[in-house]
Parts: C-alpha cells; structure tokens; sequence
C-alpha cells in the first residue's frame, strides 16, 4: 500500500474562512488548594499562538476515574488529585497557582479543505509539568467550556466521547503505540445538547505536546516569519534538542516529524487501527495518536475499512493512512519551506525530498512490524512477499485480523485448530501458506515454544472490540454503570494474556453488526 506521491504547492489549497475567534473569556475559575509545579514554556515562548481563558467549571463534578500509574508517572500525588482539591482542579472549577489556561491556535487541512483558524475550541492547556523521567508534558483539559476558539460550539463533552479517549489512550498505550493519555475523567454534573440530551464530562489529556501540522500552518498562512522561527526553534529544543546549532535545524525537524509518523501509522495498522479524523490539525510533532473521535479497529482483514461517519468518501480508510500522512507530512513541508536553508538547492527540492522519502521509510517499518507479527526475528528477502500473502488470504476469506495473527502462537506450538477454525471452509488455502512460514520459522532456529512466545508478545489477543466498546459506553451513559467500562479497561491493559473467562471480548462482532457500525466524532 505505497503512497501516492504529492508536490508542495500552498499557494493553490490555501484557502481562509470567514469565521474568527470570540473574544469573549470565560470567568476565572476559583484559585486551586492543589499545588501541581506547572513550567509553561509554551505559554512564555509563544505568544500569537494562543488565548488567555479559562474553564467554565462544573455544578456537581464527580470522580469516574483517575489514572493513578500516571499520575505518580508525572510526579503528582494519586490520593490528592482524587482529593476534593484534586477533583476541583479536573472538573474545571479552580486553577492550581502555577497553571497558565490557554486555547492554543491552530489551522487545518480538513478532509483536504484548509480552514485558516481552527483552535483548541473546547480544550484548555493549563500548563507543562516535567514528569520523573525528566520529560516535559502538557496537560489539559477537554470539554471545560467554550474558549475563544469555540466559534458556534459550546465546549463541552459528552461522557461518552471522554471514556472512549480514556480507553483508547490506554489500550494504545499499553500496545506500545505512542499516544495521548488520559490522567482522569469527570462527569460535570451538566448535561449536553447533542442529537438529544447527554450527560457532561471532563477528560485530563496527558500529552508530550499538542504541536500539530495545523500549528505551523496556522502560521505560515499569515507570513509571520519571525513566529514561524519561534515555533520551529520551540518543537526542536522540545522534542528534537539534538537537531539545535545543526547546519540545517528546520530541514531536520521535518525528517524527523517523517520518521515518527511513517512508525506511527505502521504501529496502527499492525492493530488494525483506524483513526477515521487524519486532518492535519489531528497530526502531532511528536509522533503521538491523538484525538480518538470516531475511530475503530478493523475485524475482518480490509484496507477499504472505513468506519466514521463523516468519512463519506473513504479518505481516511485503513488502508489510506500512509499515503494521507505522506499527504499531511507535504503540507508541513510547505510551512517550512521558507525556514529551510536552500544551501544552493532550491528548498522545494529538498523539502520534496524527504515528503517523497515517506513511502520507503514508512514500507520499512511496515515490514518490520509484519515480520514481527509472524515471529520472524531477522531479515530474509522473501518475509514482505510472505505477509503481503497472508494478508491476501484473509482478505479474501474475511479473517479476522486479530485473531488470525494471534492464532499462529498456537500453530507453532503444533496445534493448527484453532487457525483452521477462523478459516473455516478455506483452511486448504492456510494450509499451503502454513507450510511456506513454518519453513520460514524452522531457519530462525527458534523451539516451538520460543516462537510461539515472540509471536504472543508480539499479537494481542485483545483489542477495543468496537462492540464491546459501545456496550460499555452505552452502560456508563444510559444506566451510570461503569463496571463493563472498568471490565473492559482492565483486560485492555494485559492485550497480550489469554484468559478463559474473558474470551467473550477476543471475539469480533456478527458480521453484519460489522458492516453497518459507524463512529461519530464526538464533538
């Protein structure tokens, strides 16, 4: 699935709206009894990118859950942040004394339409804390109320939305997929209009940065050269300090932001994973998933896989993703073009270069993630073409993807029942694409048994089943139960241990609930 190639040209799509920011802050929240050692470097660096405001709060907040691991991960105290003065704080109603609340500033190719200004229009950057790893991280608030950047929006979200993201940032997180995460969720007490009445919540993300292509974007669409600088020099010294004082700084800054996407996106789809929003106010510097609105994970093998609903044309499609980062990745390269030292070689060239470079880097990580997934530890010439045929094989059969990768632990280990059963009547098929990979794994020189630990530590047997996920949301809203939530989460957090009792939530939905499950973004 090699993406397309793509030339700069910002000129012809640069395309502005109408619709500007309200002005209008919302009242400051109570100062905070919590002390959290905010360093808001973004805050201080960056002005023209960004607005003061503050959260709306919440009539009766209540603590659904508090990611605890992380927190103590981020050096704060799990007791106090589930504390009233923690609570206070995640819902919104007071500022700690160090937090600087801002509305960051961005713009945005949407479905491939650019919109000049788009922002943070419902979440809040309250500050940078540095975690116990000597890391700096953001944390905000999605959903505390309308902002500056909220145009005919209230700001608000819907628990459902909220615990979908806390789940998802989990899960992803666990499989070893960079990521956003949730530090809480909170149910406002409030409700929200959305086709009918919900109820309000809160979500603390947890992010390396909320730098996006949109923000460089944002810029270069005004031509403000000397902020475009600023914000280069910042997402380097931020996440690319060994790129600063190099001949070329800005050109290395873009190989970089390459290099993590084309990982990313093959990391995705090694799960199944579709975003379903790949807008590049939704592509990140750091390399991190972010914004879960109507994503999904793929059951039965197809690249055509579309599940959100405002993906009419299937832009975003499973099999898309590279080519839509590559896409996304052209449209950075155009924001820096004028920062990108020619040295002699006009910076179209040399930006181009690297945009065009996409589709090798990000085809070598998908094969690296594919021979992993079928135990193979070393390189041969011919692992691509085995893989490119398995897949082949469930796609015309419509395997599930999952399973069919996790099922190969138990073939190496000489049972094939349990593969021959997800086949069903095209097991002769398996067969003679087993025989191929059990050749393939007899020269690693590996026992059964090690090969079929690689290969468990490398497949989940449990993914988000979007099933089991809207059962569990559908608890929590209509019924205020979270035990499904908090059943599911807890098995999402050990994918890779098989357990008897849960194996309802390995298996995919009915085939026909597949076919017509759509996602919806959640705003």
């Amino acid at each position: 699935m090699p993406p397309a190639n793509y030339t700069l040209n910002l000129e012809t799509e640069l395309q502005t709206t109408a619709t500007g920011p309200n002005d209008q802050p919302s009242d400051p929240a109570s100062p905070a009894a919590l002390h959290m050692p905010f360093d808001n470097s973004y805050a201080r660096e960056l002005e023209g990118l960004y607005a003061r405001s503050n959260p709306a709060g919440s009539p009766a907040p209540r603590l659904l859950r508090l990611n605890r691991e992380l927190a103590d991960e981020l050096g704060l105290d799990a007791d106090e942040m589930s504390s009233a003065a923690g609570l206070a704080v995640l819902a919104g109603n007071a500022v700690p004394a160090q937090a600087q609340p801002l509305a960051q500033a961005y713009a945005g190719h949407q479905f491939g339409s650019f919109s000049r200004q788009l922002g943070d229009g419902r979440a809040l950057l309250l500050g940078e804390l540095i975690d116990r790893c000597g890391r700096r991280r953001d944390i905000a608030l999605k959903g505390s109320g309308r902002t500056p950047f909220s145009r005919r929006g209230d700001g608000k979200a819907a628990l459902g939305p909220v615990l979908r993201e806390y789940l998802m940032g989990e899960a992803m997180h666990v499989l070893g997929i960079p990521t956003t995460r949730a530090l809480a969720a909170v149910a406002t007490g409030a409700t929200v209009q959305r086709e009918q009445l919900l109820p309000g919540a809160i979500l603390t993300r947890v992010a390396a940065s909320h730098l996006r292509v949109g923000t460089f974007e944002y810029i270069a669409a005004r031509d403000d050269q000397a902020l475009l600088r600023r914000l280069a020099d910042y997402a380097i010294a931020r996440h690319d300090a060994a790129l600063a004082g190099t001949p070329d700084p800005y050109l290395g800054l873009l190989q970089a932001v390459a290099e993590r996407q084309a990982s990313l996106v093959a990391r995705w789809m090694g799960v199944g994973f579709i975003h379903g929003v790949m807008n590049t106010d939704n592509m990140t510097i750091s390399g991190e998933t972010i914004d879960y609105g109507p994503c999904a994970f793929m059951e039965h093998f197809d690249p055509e896989a579309v599940f959100s609903s405002i993906d009419t044309s299937g832009r975003y499609a499973y099999g898309n993703q590279p080519a839509i980062a590559q896409w996304n990745l052209a449209r950075l390269a155009e924001a820096l073009l004028t920062l990108i030292d020619a040295d002699g070689e006009p910076a179209e060239q040399r930006a181009g270069a690297v945009v065009q470079a996409f589709a090798e880097h990000f085809d070598f990580h998908w094969t690296t993630v594919l021979r992993l997934k079928l135990g193979l530890d070393d390189a041969s010439g011919g692992d691509r073409a085995l893989a490119d045929d398995y897949l082949t094989l469930l796609r015309r059969h419509r395997i599930d993807f999952t399973l069919a990768f996790a099922r190969l632990a138990d073939a190496a280990q000489g049972n094939n029942t349990p593969l021959r059963t997800l086949f069903g009547g095209a097991a002769a098929a398996l067969e003679l694409w087993l025989k191929r990979w059990r050749e393939r794994t007899l020269a690693i020189g590996k026992s059964p048994d090690e090969l079929a630990a690689a290969l468990r530590s490398a497949n989940p047997i449990y993914i988000p089943r979007n099933h089991h996920v809207e059962s569990a949301l559908a608890a929590a809203v209509e019924r205020d139960d979270l035990a499904p939530f908090e059943r599911l989460l807890r098995v999402l957090q050990h994918p890779f241990d098989e357990h008897a009792a849960d194996s309802a939530l390995a298996e995919p939905a009915p085939a026909e609930q597949t076919e017509n499950y759509r996602t919806f973004c959640g705003t």
